[in-house]
């Protein structure tokens, strides 16, 4: 009877130890949907599972954007695509979503994902190219209704070791979110100087030990590290904080990886220029009464989006903007603590 039983039903591979030593291994990554109730239960627990994007304050963002069916919307950063998807449903089967992404690997499956769940040519379209380009979009389609622009990265991307974009998980320095072109973190690190890192980490991340952290990346090159893994330079940077206090040395060598990392992401993935080249184009592919939303997720992206607020209202380009920022609620913030950083800001076209 047993053996009949597995017959019918093939049993999960059992994986030794408390936890699956590969991503590839972690059956829930693969496949979220098909595991709901795991997924539920360590998002129950505060955590983001694996390899799966929770979308951050998709209410405020609906009623900002006031979507109407028969518009025709605009996703600057696709990711995950939960966004997306509830702008799609508000649009209730009239008018047209366009997705933008460079990641040719996670839109791949985004894209995927949609279709599936019904959402075909006629109402979703997508483009792999970066929103620094919108420009070049609205030569295409037209003027946009509505637009989003969520500039976090996504779970996906950091939940994968092969994308190098969290110093927790050993896996090569990449930190490109197109990683088919430009350099790799690692190859931008042999590129510069010295005290160019120390800008980049200054200017990037306002990190506190950077000419610390800076000596002893170049030091250990120096002698020979290649300094390609995301252990390396993590290493490296714990090294780094060698004077700070015994008690304090765990947090701020947490807070200080996260601050490198970002800054090396920035920087290779030229985000400040490509933010600004899009809040620059901005106005010109929008409808009158057009409203524009904005995700950002550290304080130079803020600046830059505050500021370019302010100056288009004051001259008349935007009827409205935010007066402050919006922040997920403490509840979003228990159950998804990668939006505690969050900051949403708003315009509307005159």
């Amino acid at each position: 009877m047993n053996g009949t039983m597995e017959e019918k039903h093939k049993r999960r591979v059992h994986y030794s130890g408390k936890y699956p030593k590969k991503f590839e291994e972690k059956y829930k990554e693969q496949n979220p949907e098909k595991y709901a109730d795991t997924v539920a239960h360590v998002i129950s627990k505060g955590s983001t599972p694996a390899g799966m994007h929770i979308s951050i304050m998709v209410k405020e963002i609906l009623e900002v954007l006031k979507i109407e069916p028969g518009e025709q919307g605009l996703d600057c950063t696709l990711g995950y695509g939960g966004h997306t998807r509830k702008m799609l449903e508000e649009l209730k089967g009239s008018g047209c979503v366009y997705g933008l992404d460079v990641d040719p690997i996670e839109s791949k499956k985004t894209v995927e994902r949609l279709r599936d769940a019904g959402f075909d040519e006629d109402i979703f379209k997508f483009r792999l190219i970066n929103f620094a380009n919108i420009d070049k979009v609205c030569e295409e389609t037209g003027k946009f209704d509505f637009v989003l622009a969520d500039l976090g990265v996504s779970s996906m991307q950091i939940d994968d070791p092969k994308r190098g974009f969290s110093y927790k998980i050993d896996g090569p320095l990449d930190l490109r979110l197109d990683p088919e072109h430009g350099e790799s973190a690692a190859e931008r690190l042999h590129n510069i100087t010295r005290d160019e890192f120390v800008g980049m980490l200054i200017e990037n991340s306002d990190e506190p030990y950077a000419e610390e952290i800076a000596d002893k990346v170049f030091s250990l090159m120096k002698k020979g590290d290649a300094m390609d893994t995301t252990t390396a330079l993590r290493g490296a940077i714990e090294s780094a904080l060698w004077k700070v206090p015994k008690e304090e040395k765990k947090d701020a060598v947490k807070k200080s990886c996260a601050r490198v990392f970002q800054a090396l992401r920035i920087d290779v993935n030229s985000e400040f220029e490509v933010l600004y080249s899009f809040l620059e184009k901005l106005p010109g592919i929008l409808n009158p009464g057009a409203r524009v939303a904005i995700l950002t997720f550290h304080s130079g992206e803020d600046r830059l989006v505050k500021k370019s607020f302010k100056a288009l209202y004051k001259e008349g380009i935007y009827s409205e903007i935010s007066e402050d920022v919006t922040r997920p609620s403490a509840e979003e913030q228990r159950i998804n603590p990668r939006s505690k950083s969050t900051k949403l800001r708003w315009a509307v076209k005159a």
